[in-house]
């Protein structure tokens, strides 16, 4: 399905206090000269005060006051459109914040208040009977009895009803209770327990986000409460302030197709795209009523271009003497895996083991969740698509029976065969139970764990274990795969265009690991692997004077790559990434459980690094020595992602060149003022000064193409066509409508193993026949085979102006031009 309403493309905005709606009105005649033609904004719905994301949502029925409130969006949706620029807002279906205080969350408020009995009851997903009636709040610093014998808790009065303190957290009370109480049996009389934050993991009766617990389930599948949290949404699609939406975390909700179907109806044909990370080969369901995903899947295409296969095994080899040992992914994921599950997510565990209990209470418990924990760890996706009472669509048991195998490894065989078959045909939703509404809550909520163990376990855990190239470690990525194959790449293009012409592609994201030109130096390591080797015992050895005996080999090597990819970089942001680096890998260090020996060595040579004069010289002389390399990758993928099939998202501030790491290093303010300036003197003809220079050149190049031809990229007849090179060293493709193509993007890949070939040579590109300009240079050439080193030759300096980048964008000259 085509959506009338899709944008051509989208630039996306991270508001905060810092950055609020009348920032961004500001930009619009700047975004709209770069050729955008839709804003796409972070959440723009009421949050936590001072919210830097806008994911902690607190109030759905209205715009946040701290980005500028109602009135600064209906001043940013008159300007934008007033410039023909169209607003994408992020919606965030899945969850709602515990703030502090409290009562800043009036529908949370009234259950904490009333329990069962509150109108808001049914807004969140709630496991009731496993506290007795009550919700767990695990906020408190250490046990309650040694708050409580602390003289940490106080019952005092906020707005005029009693209310309980702790610190800046204020509880309501429960109607009726008697306030002359003791404090404990007062506790003990209300609809929430406080406890401390340790018990999260194990005790929490909440649905949360992945695994964090002040941010609690809301239940979407229910019509009312959808309707409640999507009004303002809904509204502004119908008065046309809004112009298309983006799906925060669909794997999280009960029902994402149902969600899906319902958002329809009420917003008609408006453009959607999801938030779904796609694992392999794995295909978005297309009953889902999306225009596609958020592009991870293009992500992982585009820089597969980029990366070498021949340097997989160096790397390995290189990571395997730095270590001592040869790391095995599959290895380090099913140990994440497995912490995650038991420990991490231990509540949530438990929570699927009652359903178990009630559905099928002649399996042994303990048996079943060893089975039940070895299919969530050998789980290979986000989620299954199995609906209760609807049709399974051919999804056999074979998934799950593969993710038991995997995830028992060599226990399989001792697993409890009754627990193994009867889990799996829960999971199904099949079989005979005493209890079939535990069944059908069993198959919604095992596929509503799936999600987190998959996030927390790989992204957020194996991503910081595996060094062999850090820069394949991203989010949608897979490691295991060196390198893309071009005719592979076009054979992904030419399926997005057949089944998800509309989907969004992206480089950069809020989320992702790092960004889009951190990766692209990265890969360059592929290609330079024996010169990388070097380097690296070089550094170490200049590095002996700051490394402490507790630094292990996987920490350092992991931080010599983070260096290379964001040199230049300030003390400040490389200690801030490192910290959390160890803490999300936790082999030495967590999160809750911080070891100060360990961190403190870290942050010593974190601190060496940076400081030392010759350290830096050697850094600066690889980033130096490998200029070319990563300036064909910079330009390269960026205008494959511009122009391939789908609709590209250009992340705040990776139209120059953008080092940033993983949040909330990404999500720093950008100088938008100096884009202005350095637009504004290419457009008057100067020649770039610098790769950042040359990024914007491509990137309004790009843009402005698919804005002056949008039949080619997004319309109803909009093609993709592979064109043929006799280089393996170029990518090639034509976008055009059913009459033709009049659109060419070419760039070089893999520019130094092109380096030591000697060039292009007598390569060519068999251009369409007719006349052509380049639209990054206003170079033309004529159809027919036209040699590469001419149209994308560069040069070994890598500054040779407009004429000498490694790629172009060419454009069919009109007879009406």
């Amino acid at each position: 399905m085509r959506y009338a309403s899709a944008p051509v493309s989208t630039h996306r905005l991270q508001l905060e206090p810092d950055f609020t709606l009348d920032d961004a009105a500001s930009l619009v005649d700047h975004l709209a000269t770069l050729g955008v033609t839709h804003l796409y904004l972070s959440p723009i719905l009421q949050a936590t005060v001072g919210s830097k994301h806008g994911y902690d949502v607190t109030d759905h029925s209205r715009v946040a006051e701290g980005i500028g409130g109602d009135a600064a969006y209906a001043r940013l949706v008159e300007r934008a459109h007033a410039a023909g620029i169209g607003i994408v807002v992020d919606v965030v279906p899945n969850h709602m914040t515990t703030p502090t205080p409290l009562s800043l969350n009036a529908p949370l408020w009234s259950v904490l208040r009333e329990g069962r009995g509150s109108a808001y009851a049914v807004w969140f997903d709630v496991d009731w009977d496993a506290q007795d009636g009550r919700i767990l709040l695990p906020v408190l610093g250490r046990p309650l009895d040694e708050v409580l014998a602390a003289g940490e808790i106080s019952v005092g009065e906020q707005g005029g009803e009693s209310v309980v303190r702790y610190y800046d957290h204020v509880f309501p009370v429960a109607p009726g209770t008697d306030l002359s109480l003791p404090l404990d049996q007062l506790l003990d009389a209300q609809h929430y327990r406080l406890a401390s934050w340790t018990v999260g993991d194990s005790e929490l009766n909440y649905r949360r986000f992945f695994d964090v617990t002040s941010l609690i389930a809301v239940r979407v599948e229910e019509p009312e409460v959808f309707d409640a949290t999507h009004t303002l949404l809904v509204d502004g699609v119908r008065s046309g302030t809004i112009d298309g939406l983006r799906i925060d975390h669909p794997d999280g909700l009960a029902d994402p197709e149902g969600y899906l179907e319902r958002l329809a109806e009420a917003t008609g044909d408006t453009w959607v795209v999801v938030e779904k990370i796609l694992e392999g080969k794995e295909q978005l369901p297309h009953a889902w009523h999306t225009a596609g995903t958020t592009g991870y899947d293009a992500l992982l295409r585009v820089g597969g271009l980029f990366v070498d296969p021949e340097g997989a095994e160096p790397l390995a080899g290189l990571s395997e003497q730095l270590l001592g040992e040869r790391q095995d992914l599959d290895a380090i994921v099913a140990e994440s895996k497995r912490w995650v599950v038991t420990v991490m997510l231990a509540t949530e565990v438990s929570r699927l083991m009652r359903l178990v209990a009630r559905a099928r209470p002649d399996l042994d418990q303990a048996s079943a969740r060893e089975v039940l924990e070895a299919m969530l760890v050998g789980m290979d996706r986000y989620r299954v698509y199995i609906r209760p009472g609807h049709p399974r669509e051919g999804l056999s048991a074979e998934p799950l029976e593969l993710a038991l195998a995997e995830g028992a490894g060599e226990h399989y065989d001792t697993l409890d065969r009754a627990s193994a078959e009867g889990l799996v045909d829960l999971a199904l939703g099949e079989g005979q139970v005493q209890d079939e509404t535990a069944r059908d809550e069993f198959v919604v909520r095992f596929q509503q764990t799936c999600g987190p163990a998959m996030a927390k376990a790989i992204e957020d855990t194996a991503y910081y274990r595996y060094v062999r190239l850090v820069g394949l470690n991203e989010v949608g990525g897979d490691p295991r795969q060196v390198g893309l194959a071009t005719d592979e790449f076009h054979r992904f293009a030419l399926n997005l265009l057949d089944s998800w012409p509309q989907t969004m592609t992206t480089l950069s994201t809020h989320d992702t690991k790092r960004s889009e030109d951190v990766r692209a130096r990265l890969y360059v390591l592929s290609e330079r692997p024996g010169q990388w080797a070097a380097w690296v015992r070089t550094a170490r050895e200049l590095a002996g004077a700051v490394r402490a005996d507790e630094l292990d080999a996987l920490t350092e090597y992991f931080l010599w790559q983070t260096v290379v990819g964001a040199w230049p970089i300030s003390e400040e942001r490389l200690q801030a990434y490192a910290l959390k680096a160890i803490r999300e890998s936790k082999l030495h260090t967590r999160w809750t459980e911080p070891n100060e020996a360990y961190e403190s060595a870290v942050e010593r040579f974190v601190a060496g690094v940076v400081s030392t004069p010759e350290i830096a010289a050697h850094v600066e002389a690889w980033v130096l020595a490998t200029r070319r390399e990563t300036r064909a990758n910079v330009l390269g993928q960026k205008l494959v992602q511009l122009t391939m099939s789908g609709v590209p998202d250009v992340y705040q501030g990776t139209d120059l060149v953008d080092l940033s790491l993983v949040d909330p290093d990404n999500r720093r303010l950008v100088d938008y003022d100096d884009r202005r300036a350095r637009l504004a003197r290419l457009d008057e003809g100067a020649a770039p000064s610098d790769l950042s220079d040359e990024k914007l050149l491509v990137t309004a190049a790009a843009l402005r193409t698919r804005r002056g031809w949008p039949e080619c990229f997004t319309g109803e007849g909009a093609t993709y066509v592979p064109i043929a090179t006799t280089s393996p060293h170029a990518v090639t493709f034509g976008r055009g409508t059913q009459e033709g193509v009049e659109v060419i993007t070419v760039v070089t890949r893999l520019a130094g193993r092109l380096a030591d070939t000697g060039g292009f040579g007598e390569a060519t590109v068999d251009l369409p026949d007719g006349d052509w300009s380049d639209a990054v240079t206003a170079r033309t050439f004529s159809g027919g085979q036209v040699r590469l080193s001419e149209l994308i030759g560069g040069d070994a300096a890598g500054d040779g102006g407009r004429n000498g980048l490694p790629v172009a964008l060419l454009v069919r000259v009109r007879d009406d031009a």
